[in-house]
């Protein structure tokens, strides 16, 4: 796993870096390396409020499809439209450049269901 410290993590395998009330959103390395190659990524919509856990987007692999989920509520104010023509940068940086949405959230959102890297590290290990 490569992350950088800053990234908390959600049961369902996405990360957040959260900074001046906007979460950035993605999939992390356990995932993209369980899904394979990346295909495709079906783009979050822009604007649409969204509650933690609900789906917002799509991402089709060589081996199966998978929803993706909010790991936090609020309203999509960014996506990553590189992933339209490029969906493979999921693949090959899953931190950085593969981002797939930005959600903007309140100051007091609630991070109760996310995980640091090293109890998300713990989850994966396990499975």
């Amino acid at each position: 796993m490569s992350a950088s410290g800053d990234l908390l993590f959600s049961k369902d395998h996405e990360w957040v870096r959260l900074g001046d009330g906007v979460a950035r959103i993605g999939i992390t390395d356990f995932a993209q390396d369980a899904l394979g190659d990346v295909v495709f990524v079906q783009i979050p919509n822009l604007g649409q409020d969204v509650k933690s856990g609900d789906p917002v987007s799509e991402v089709e692999s060589t081996k199966s499809v998978s929803d993706i989920y909010a790991p936090l509520p609020g309203r999509i104010v960014a996506v990553n439209e590189n992933l339209e023509a490029n969906p493979a940068l999921i693949n090959s940086d899953p931190y950085g450049d593969g981002w797939i949405c930005e959600i903007a959230v309140t100051s007091d959102v609630d991070l109760a269901g996310l995980m640091s890297e090293d109890a998300y590290r713990l989850l994966v290990e396990g499975s």
